[in-house]
C-alpha cells in the first residue's frame, strides 16, 4: 500500500480536492492508511471486507449479500447503537447524522468507483466529532479530471453475478454509477445494488469549490446464520438458507457543497453545506415473530473551518437531523414457548422519532518548535440534544393496551422526554524526524459518542428511561513511519481504555457501565523489488479484553480479563505483484484471519483461516480496452466469513467457495 497514487495508464485519472478538517492524510501524528485507486482498480471488491483487508488492525466482518459489520482497533461490534464507533464520509461529509447510525453503511458509499479511501485507525481527530471513536473512514469520489472521457464496464462471475459500471468526465463534471445484480452459493439469497455519483468543480477568482451528489439503494434476498458446531464446513448446511422470507430494502442520498477561499490577510475558509436522506425496510428474521422494522432519516448541516498560514486552525459544526423508527409484527407468534408467544405479540411494537441537535466547536494548533520537531494539540467540544417523541401508548402493553401476561410485554417504550449530551475531546501529538527518511510520533488522544437514538429509545423488559452515558476511548500511540525510494514501511503500538461502553444486561436493560482495555500493535510494509516485481504486507495483533464483570444472564457472563467476543489477536496479508511496462499484471494475495473466541465467558471458539487470491489483467489498444480476471479462495477453503456463539448453539455466516470473475473495460478518450 503506497500513500500516493500511482499513475499507470488503464487505471481511472484521479484528481482529489480534499477538505482541510476530514483529509487524514494531513495527519502526521496519526495512523492512517491511504487506499489508492489503482488499488481499488485492481481489487474491485464486490463487498467492503474485499478492499479493507489491506489496512492493518480492520476487518469488515461480512454477513449476507452487502451486509456487514466493522472493526478497526475493535473487536467486531454489536448492538443496536454498536456502529456509532466509527464515522464513515464520503467527500467530507459524514454520510450519517449523529445518533442515527447504521451497521451496514458501507454499503452506501461508491466504494468500487472511489478515487481513494482513507482509514483513520484509533480515536480520530478534534475535527471529526461523536462516532470516530474507534476510527473514521474517508471515501473520496475521483471528481473531474484534466482530460475528457468515458468509461464502460461489463463484468460476470461465479453464483450469477453480473455488474455494470459507467464513469466519464469533463472539465468541470464527472459521474460515476454502477448496477449490480448477485444471486449467491446459498439458497434465496441476492441483491440489488445500485450507486451514482456526480460531482462538479466551480471557482473564480476568489474560491473554489466542489458540489457533489451521491445516491445509492439496495434490494437484498437476505440469508441469516446455519446453526450447528462446524456447519460452515458441511456441505449440505453451508448452502442453506433458513430463513428464505428475510430481506432488506434500502435507499441513501446525499447533497453537499464545499467552498473554499482566502481572506484579504490570507487566512483560509471553508463552509460545507449538507443535506441527506435515507429509508430502509427490513425483516428482523433473528428475533422471534419476526417483525418488520422502517426507519429513516431527514439531515442537514454546516461545517464552518478557519485557518491561518501557520498554526492554528478553527471550526465550528451544526447539524439537525429528524430520525423516525417503526417495528411491526404482523402475525401472532406460535412457537413452543408460552412465555415467547405472550411477551412478543402480534401488531406495532414501537413508532417514535426523534429530533437532534448536534453543535461543536474545536480548535487546532500545529507548531515545529525546530527542524524536524512538530507538536500538535487540539480540543473539541459538542453537545447533542435529542428530542424523543413517542407515537403510541407509552410502557409495554400491546398496541391495543392491553397487557401481555408473565410481567408485560419485551418491548418497552418510554414517554416523550428530551436528552442532552456533551462530550469534550482532547488530543496531543509529537513528531520527529529521525532522518530524511524515518518519522517517530507520539500521541494521545480520546474518541467518544453520544448514546445512540435505538439504544435510548428502543428498550425491552419494562426500562422506562435509559440512563445512559456517552462512550469513551483514551489512547496512547507510538510509531514509526519510513520510507526510501523502494520500501515504505509503518510500525505503530497503542494502548487504549473504554469507559461507559454500552450493553444490555440480565434484566434486558441498556446500561452503561461497561469498561474494555485494548492493546495492540500494527505493521505495514511496501518494497518495490525491481521495475516489475513489489511484495506488501500488513500485519496486526491486538488483545481486547473486558475490565469487568458482569452476569448478562441466558448463560452469559463478563470476567474481567477475559478477551471481548468476535475479536481475532491476528489479521494479515500478504501480496505479490508483477506489472510490466505494456500494463499486464498479476497479483497473488494472502489472507490470515486468527481464530476468536466467540461468547464472553470465553469457552467458544472458531479457528480462524487463511485465503488464497489471484488477480490478472491486461490493457489493449492502447489502453482504450482492458481484460481483469480475479480467482478468490483459489484452494475452496470451507470458512466463516463470521462465527458466533448464541442459545446454546454455534451459528456461521459460511463463506464462500473459490469463484471466478471476468471483466471487460472499454474506455473512449
Amino acid at each position: 500500500m503506497k500513500n500516493e497514487t500511482s499513475s499507470s495508464s488503464d487505471a481511472l485519472p484521479t484528481i482529489y480536492v480534499h477538505s482541510e478538517r476530514h483529509t487524514v492524510s494531513n495527519e502526521v501524528n496519526s495512523s492512517l492508511s491511504v487506499l489508492t485507486a489503482d488499488e481499488i482498480l485492481a481489487e474491485a471488491p464486490k463487498h467492503p471486507n474485499e478492499i479493507f483487508d489491506r489496512v492493518p488492525g480492520a476487518w469488515i466482518s461480512a454477513g449476507s449479500g452487502q451486509e456487514h459489520l466493522t472493526a478497526i482497533r475493535s473487536p467486531v461490534l454489536t448492538g443496536a447503537g454498536a456502529c456509532g464507533a466509527f464515522m464513515v464520509m464520503e467527500d467530507n461529509v459524514p454520510t450519517r447524522p449523529s445518533g442515527f447510525c447504521n451497521v451496514n453503511q458501507l454499503f452506501e458509499v461508491n466504494i468500487a468507483q472511489a478515487g481513494s479511501i482513507e482509514v483513520l485507525r484509533g480515536p480520530a481527530t478534534v475535527t471529526y466529532g461523536s462516532n470516530a471513536m474507534h476510527g473514521a473512514v474517508g471515501v473520496f469520489t475521483p471528481g473531474p479530471a484534466p482530460e475528457i472521457f468515458s468509461e464502460l464496464s461489463l463484468e460476470a462471475g461465479t453464483d450469477d453475478y453480473y455488474r455494470g459500471s459507467f464513469a466519464a468526465s469533463g472539465a468541470h463534471n464527472a459521474v460515476q454509477a454502477s448496477f449490480t445484480d448477485a444471486g449467491s452459493f446459498r439458497d434465496d439469497e441476492g441483491y440489488r445494488h445500485g450507486l451514482f455519483n456526480w460531482q462538479v468543480n466551480h471557482s473564480n477568482e476568489r474560491y473554489m469549490g466542489r458540489t457533489a451528489f451521491a445516491y445509492a439503494y439496495l434490494d437484498q434476498d437476505t440469508a441469516g446464520y446455519i446453526p450447528g458446531k462446524n456447519a460452515y464446513k458441511s456441505g449440505a448446511l453451508r448452502t442453506k438458507n433458513f430463513n428464505p422470507e428475510a430481506f432488506r430494502k434500502a435507499w441513501a442520498g446525499r447533497l453537499s457543497s464545499r467552498w473554499n477561499g482566502l481572506t484579504d490577510r490570507g487566512n483560509d475558509l471553508e463552509l460545507i453545506p449538507f443535506a441527506r436522506s435515507s429509508r430502509m425496510d427490513f425483516l428482523q428474521h433473528f428475533l422471534p415473530g419476526k417483525p418488520l422494522e422502517n426507519n429513516g432519516q431527514e439531515s442537514a448541516g454546516l461545517l464552518f473551518t478557519w485557518s491561518d498560514a501557520e498554526s492554528w486552525s478553527a471550526g465550528i459544526d451544526f447539524e439537525w437531523a429528524n430520525g423516525f423508527l417503526t417495528q411491526y409484527q404482523e402475525d401472532p407468534l406460535e412457537s413452543g414457548s408460552g412465555f415467547l408467544n405472550e411477551t412478543r405479540p402480534q401488531g406495532f411494537h414501537y413508532d417514535y422519532d426523534v429530533k437532534a441537535l448536534t453543535l461543536a466547536a474545536w480548535s487546532k494548533w500545529q507548531r515545529e518548535f525546530r527542524p524536524g520537531l512538530e507538536l500538535t494539540a487540539g480540543l473539541r467540544a459538542e453537545t447533542l440534544k435529542y428530542d424523543y417523541r413517542n407515537r403510541m401508548l407509552d410502557g409495554n402493553t400491546r398496541d391495543d393496551g392491553t397487557p401481555c401476561g408473565f410481567g408485560g410485554c419485551l418491548y418497552s417504550r418510554p414517554a416523550d422526554r428530551s436528552d442532552r449530551f456533551s462530550n469534550f475531546s482532547p488530543e496531543l501529538g509529537l513528531a520527529y524526524d529521525l532522518n530524511q527518511a524515518q518519522v517517530l510520533y507520539l500521541r494521545a488522544a480520546r474518541g467518544y459518542r453520544a448514546p445512540q437514538a435505538t439504544e435510548l429509545y428502543r428498550l425491552q423488559s419494562g426500562q422506562t428511561v435509559a440512563d445512559l452515558d456517552s462512550e469513551q476511548l483514551d489512547s496512547l500511540e507510538i510509531g514509526l513511519r519510513g520510507f526510501t525510494d523502494q520500501l515504505d514501511y509503518e510500525l505503530s503500538v497503542y494502548v487504549m481504555r473504554k469507559d461507559n461502553f454500552i450493553f444490555r444486561d440480565a434484566n434486558g436493560f441498556n446500561i452503561s457501565d461497561g469498561k474494555t482495555r485494548h492493546l495492540g500493535m500494527e505493521a505495514l510494509l511496501y518494497w518495490q523489488v525491481s521495475d516489475a516485481l513489489s511484495f506488501s504486507a500488513n500485519l496486526s495483533w491486538a488483545r481486547h479484553e473486558y475490565d469487568f464483570n458482569r452476569d448478562l444472564g441466558r448463560g452469559e457472563v463478563i470476567l474481567k480479563g477475559n478477551e471481548v467476543d468476535t475479536a481475532p489477536p491476528w489479521l494479515g496479508a500478504v501480496r505479490i505483484k508483477w506489472q510490466d511496462t505494456a500494463n499486464r499484471a498479476v497479483e497473488a494475495e494472502w489472507v490470515y484471519q486468527g481464530g476468536y473466541f466467540l461468547d464472553a465467558a470465553n469457552a467458544h471458539s472458531y479457528p480462524g483461516h487463511s485465503l488464497l487470491n489471484v488477480r490478472a489483467w491486461t490493457a489493449l489498444a492502447e489502453g482504450r480496452h482492458a481484460l481483469s480476471l480475479r480467482l478468490s479462495n483459489l484452494l475452496d477453503v470451507r470458512y466463516a466469513e463470521r462465527a458466533d456463539y448464541a442459545f446454546g448453539n454455534y451459528r456461521y455466516f459460511p463463506g464462500a467457495g473459490r469463484r471466478l470473475s471476468l471483466e471487460w473495460r472499454y474506455r473512449y478518450f
